[in-house]
Order: structure tokens, then sequence, then C-alpha cells
């Protein structure tokens, strides 16, 4: 029997998804690593300190416990969700029950069910841009329509109630709202916050507020969560937070959702279906980061405050480049928008994605361009690598950007 040409192999709702920009950056960038090439890779959002020994031991033990060798709840260990829920009242001043929290494969799976549980076909998400790669193949995934608000180096990246309202319709039913934010390391003022959550309950908008990067902010800066700056709004919003910024645990893949009773319990049955419990080994690591002193976080802080200072400096050197301090996380997000247009090395670059790839090409350094984050023209760089390679490769970067002409 000869199959039918006219029928396609892969639905259209998966086959709508664009592959990670970033993963695919930093895996290409490996790629040339391995063949010889001394590429050096801003492309991953990771940490690059190991995580720390203490929550390692936790994983070992746990190894060996033969009550981590069976189902648990799918929901997470009822012990990681009320430590959770304290880490969350000690962190951020929002208390919550452990039934309100929802322990995930990574934050990725949170962001994903916060949206499957909220939206119907054409509801509207209400996106600021630059926007992390992933939100809007999840929104599409769960039946939603993605409503890109872009901002600009102009305001720092910070989107306004008015640019909001504007995009407000009678389909919206949810603002996405990261701070700090990836990819720009933007962090919101308080009374923006409070401007925004109020604006967003005036209307009976729901908001998914993106925690992740809660504890890397610089220069005195502080991150605050919506909720606590407008409780009103607890009814009507999603936190979503995870261990793999905080606690160098990009890998064990442990994440969370802190939500309504009912939206928790909703999104526990979708979770019971789709993956089950996380990684029981995984949660007790868990358990023991978010349970403990958070001075391996500090020091990684520090880390991260030192080579940010180091990166806009060296961004800053380079003729064309304009690029905001970040106040938090771990990125550099400058305009390249004066570079395109311009020749280098024989090739006319039209685009940041162009402007990549030559940089890619004649630099050895992986960079992500704008068009992954909804704005064309820019640049991310991830600073969550080592000094000397940081330093390197803008440097090379830099040479080979002084030749566009």
């Amino acid at each position: 029997m000869v199959a039918d040409s006219t029928v396609t192999r892969i639905s259209a709702r998966i086959g709508g998804i664009a592959e990670s920009a970033t993963l695919a950056v930093d895996a290409k960038a490996k790629a040339l690593k391995a063949a010889g090439r001394p590429v050096i890779g801003f492309g991953a959002g990771e940490p690059d300190f190991p995580t720390p020994p203490a929550i390692v031991e936790a994983a070992i033990e746990a190894a060996k416990d033969p009550r981590n060798h069976r189902y648990t709840p799918a929901a997470g260990l009822p012990e990681l969700r009320e430590a959770i829920a304290a880490k969350t009242a000690r962190d951020s001043g929002y208390e919550v029950l452990p039934g309100q929290v929802l322990v995930t494969n990574g934050g990725k799976q949170a962001v994903y069910q916060a949206f499957a549980t909220l939206l119907d076909p054409g509801d509207e998400v209400l996106l600021p841009a630059p926007y992390w790669t992933t939100y809007p193949e999840s929104i599409a995934l769960a039946g939603g329509v993605a409503v890109p608000v872009v901002t600009d180096e102009s305001t720092g990246y910070l989107v306004s109630v008015e640019q909001l309202e504007a995009a407000r319709t009678p389909r919206t039913k949810v603002l996405l709202f990261c701070s700090p934010s990836n990819p720009t390391g933007a962090v919101y003022p308080r009374e923006q916050v409070e401007a925004i959550g109020r604006w967003a309950l005036e209307h009976g908008i729901w908001v998914i507020t993106d925690e992740i990067y809660e504890h890397l902010t610089y220069d005195g800066v502080e991150a605050a969560s919506m909720p606590v700056v407008v409780p009103e709004l607890a009814n009507t919003c999603i936190v979503v937070n995870g261990v793999a910024k905080t606690y160098a645990m990009t890998g064990w893949r442990v994440g969370w959702m802190i939500s309504p009773a009912d939206v928790t319990k909703a999104a526990g049955n979708l979770q019971s279906h789709l993956s089950s419990n996380v990684a029981n080994v995984s949660q007790r690591a868990a358990l023991a980061a978010v349970a403990g002193p958070l001075d391996a976080a500090h020091e990684m802080r520090e880390a991260f405050d030192r080579r940010r200072r180091t990166i806009v400096k060296l961004l800053s050197e380079i003729p064309g480049v304009d690029v905001p301090t970040p106040q938090g996380a771990f990125y550099a997000y400058p305009s390249v928008k004066n570079l395109l247009g311009k020749e280098i090395r024989g090739t006319r670059v039209e685009t940041s994605v162009d402007l990549a790839a030559a940089v890619l090409e004649h630099a050895e350094v992986a960079v992500v361009p704008g068009e992954a984050f909804g704005t064309p023209g820019y640049f991310r760089l991830s600073y969550a690598l080592g000094d000397e390679d940081l330093a390197t490769g803008v440097t090379r970067m830099g040479d080979l950007l002084r030749e566009a002409r």
C-alpha cells in the first residue's frame, strides 16, 4: 500500500515548534569546539559553577535510599513542597501553602503547564519583548496566541502600563512577566511592578510571573514579587521558579509553579499523565538546596557581578554597539542595529542573524541573535562563563566588528 503523500507525518501543532535558539547556538558552539576550533560560546543560560557539594551529597544519599526507587506523588514530595513554600516566604515574602506548590521537571515544564492550565484556544497572552525563546512556543502549544509588546534599550527594556493597555483586547487572558529578565537582565522597579499588577487586577488579567533569577540582582537592586507588591492579585497569579540558576542545578531538572489551589490541582492532574513525579533523587537534592543557606548563591552572584561589569565595559568600547547595563540575571543584550547593512570581510550583513553567523565564522564566538527573542537587531550574550573566556571572546568579536564598513 502506498502512503498518501498529502498526509503530513508531523502534526501542525508540533511541526510549528521552533527549536530552542539558545540551545541550538550552544550545541553548534560545542560541536565546533569538539572539532578543534577554539570557539567561545555566549549562548547557554547556565551557571558555569558546579552544584554545591552539600546538595550533591544529599543526592548521593537519596540514591541509596530504596524509598526513592519508587513512584512518589506526581505533584512532588510533600516535604519538598513544604520547603518550597517556606523558601518562598523567606526569599520574596510571599506566603503560600504547600498545597499551592507543584514540583515540575525544570522551569520549562512549569511555564508550559501554567499556560496549558489557563488558556483556551484563541486566548491571548501579552508577551513583553525581548522575551525568552520558550514563552511563545509554550503559548502556542497550549492553544493560545502570543501578542508581543516590544520594548527597547531606550526604556531599559521595561514595558509600560500604557503599552500593555494598547495591546489589550477582549481576548487577553494572561500577561507573562519576567523580572529579572532573560534575555535583557532588566529588573523592574517596585513601583512599576505595582502599577502593572494593579492594571492586570483591574482588567481581570492573569499574571504568570517568572522569578527564576530572583537572587541574581546587582547594584543594590531588588526583584519585587508581584503578588507580594499587589496581594489582591494572588488569586489570579502563577509564580514559576526553580533551582537551576540560584544553585547551579540546570541539569537536575527541578522547577515549580505556585498558584491558587484549584489551578495547582488542575495542573497536577495534567502532570500526572504527562510525566508523573520528578526524579526523586533530584527532588531530594532540591530539598537540600531550598532548605539550606544561600551562601553559594551569593558567591556566584559576586562572580557574575564582576563579569557583568567586564562585559559591559568591553561591549561599550565597540563602535556601533549600544549596551545598557543589566541589573539582573547573567545576560547582556546589546543593540547591534548600527552595524547592519555594512560589510564584514566581503559579506554584507543585513540582519543580526547574518551578523551572528559572521561572528561565529570569523571570530569563532557564538552569540544568539535578537530574532530568537522577538527583537531583531540585538545580540544576547550570557556572561555565565569564565572570566578569561569572557574577555577573550568579546575582544575577538570586537576586533571583527571594528572591520565593518
